[in-house]
């Protein structure tokens, strides 16, 4: 309740919308400065074209910036790639983790009630068994490596 009642009384006393203000002001800031960097890289950008069309000639120097760009390119799109790839397998990992949690909260809340009921512990024995024998015939069953990756027999 505390927090809440901080919150109306920064609304009411206007610090909220001076933060607002300020979170503003250093926005417009920053994008101008974004925009002047920006053309801060294209003036040397341009002088850096007109510098090698002056030593090498206007194509060699339009061949030469066009296969830079293009080799930035692709290293970016590269280097996204791996990284998707990465935080995929780590999305994955967190939402198995996530599951297995909420199924032992789940099992956890519920096992009590079994307890008490109308055969109780039999009730509760019979999955717990069938879970520990799947988790030994997973744990014994190694995988086929003899497959094809594209499925095709030899």
């Amino acid at each position: 309740m505390g927090t809440l009642a901080s919150l109306i009384s920064a609304l009411a006393s206007g610090e909220a919308v001076a933060a607002m203000r300020r979170a503003r002001t250093a926005a417009i800031v920053y994008a101008l400065a974004a925009v002047a960097a920006l053309c801060g890289l294209g003036f040397l950008l341009g002088a850096a074209y007109i510098w090698a069309a002056d030593r090498y000639g206007p194509m060699a120097a339009c061949l030469g910036f066009a296969a830079c760009f293009l080799v930035i390119a692709g290293l970016i799109l590269l280097v996204h790639q791996l990284a998707a790839g990465t935080r995929a397998r780590r999305r994955a990992r967190r939402r198995n983790a996530d599951l297995k949690a909420l199924g032992i909260t789940a099992a956890l809340a519920v096992l009590p009630a079994l307890l008490k009921g109308k055969g109780g512990k039999e009730l509760v024995l019979g999955p717990i068994i069938a879970l520990v024998a799947y988790a030994i015939y997973k744990e014994n069953v190694k995988p086929d490596r003899d497959d094809n990756a594209d499925g095709e027999a030899e």
